[in-house]
């Protein structure tokens, strides 16, 4: 009985598709056809498999450019292939290759060679292939790791202030913890606003730190002779905080809403020491909300957060 699957070599304007009967006997017969990658084409991709009667998929993993192949297979290709009469348990299958276990020859790149050598390995068990979750994890995923390079950036620019600072001379971090913290806003936002007097500034600090307002006043004395250059600088610098800031709580609030039917396995993973709510749901973006459905002790939960993302060996 025929068994045909697809293995689909993938670049950013165009994807080489190879098709072959794997269940027959001798050397594998391809059938090789390119398409564009315009959601048009790639409609007409999903039209073609389903016309070949194929019945699983292969593709490899190239940098971003398989997502929409990926899912526009997926909505279109993969009900139509799980609805047809005898439909097995592997049938509509969509594999994602990681693209080091696909390597061929140095210096013999050939598009339908690549797509060829996707099949034969995911035949004989030898390919290394990626985890892609459901589309709704997909879009968990894409809001979650957006943040991440703006915290980076947070603690950058965070770095910067600290730096120019010590140029103008303003000891400011070698009193408080928290350069971003309530005292050091306060007065670093003062000092950009032209106050020079150092006990006026020091003045402005939460009275529960440690530092006294002598000693705060002694690390601030620059500020009396402060260039108007600093000045405009690190008004520059606060206010590209401020922008991070407000678009890193823009993401934190759109993931909050996409997690909402998943609030209880949130909090329930927030109660792992060490974890806050925030924490939680960039967990769950990653592993999914199933991750903090066992056993309600903090033991299990450890675990389960511990070893699901080390157990895994997806890339995408």
């Amino acid at each position: 009985m025929a068994y045909r699957i697809a293995g689909i070599d993938v670049h950013k304007k165009m994807l080489a598709v190879v098709v072959a009967d794997v269940a027959s006997e001798g050397a594998y017969q391809f059938e090789r056809r390119k398409f564009a990658t315009t959601p048009e084409q790639l409609r007409g991709l999903a039209a073609w498999l389903a016309e070949q009667q194929v019945e699983e998929v292969v593709m490899e993993s190239t940098a971003q450019y398989w997502k929409p192949v990926w899912e526009t297979l997926e909505r279109y290709w993969q009900p139509v292939r799980r609805q047809m009469e005898g439909c097995g348990p592997m049938r509509g299958k969509l594999h994602l290759a990681q693209a080091q276990s696909n390597r061929g020859p140095r210096g013999r790149k050939n598009d339908f060679a690549d797509g060829e050598r996707l099949l034969k390995p995911l035949v004989a068990g030898e390919l290394i292939l990626s985890f892609v979750p459901e589309p709704e994890q997909r879009l968990w995923r894409t809001v979650s790791r957006k943040k991440l390079p703006l915290t980076r950036q947070r603690v950058r620019l965070q770095n910067q202030l600290d730096s120019l600072l010590e140029e103008a001379h303003i000891k400011l971090s070698s009193r408080i913890s928290d350069l971003l913290g309530i005292t050091g806003r306060r007065i670093v936002d003062a000092l950009a606003k032209g106050v020079s007097n150092p006990a006026a500034l020091a003045a402005l600090a939460d009275p529960n730190i440690k530092a006294t307002p002598e000693q705060l006043a002694e690390a601030l004395s620059a500020a009396a002779e402060l260039n108007p250059v600093y000045r405009r600088l690190l008004k520059m610098h606060l206010t590209e905080l401020s922008l991070v800031e407000a678009q890193i709580l823009q993401w934190e609030k759109e993931l909050a809403g996409l997690l909402q039917p998943h609030q209880d396995a949130v909090q329930r993973l927030a109660e792992v020491p060490g974890l806050e709510a925030d924490s939680a749901q960039q967990i769950i973006a990653e592993v999914g909300p199933t991750a903090a459905r066992g056993r309600n002790d903090q033991r299990t939960r450890t675990r389960v957060f511990l070893q699901g993302p080390l157990r895994s060996n997806e890339r995408v």
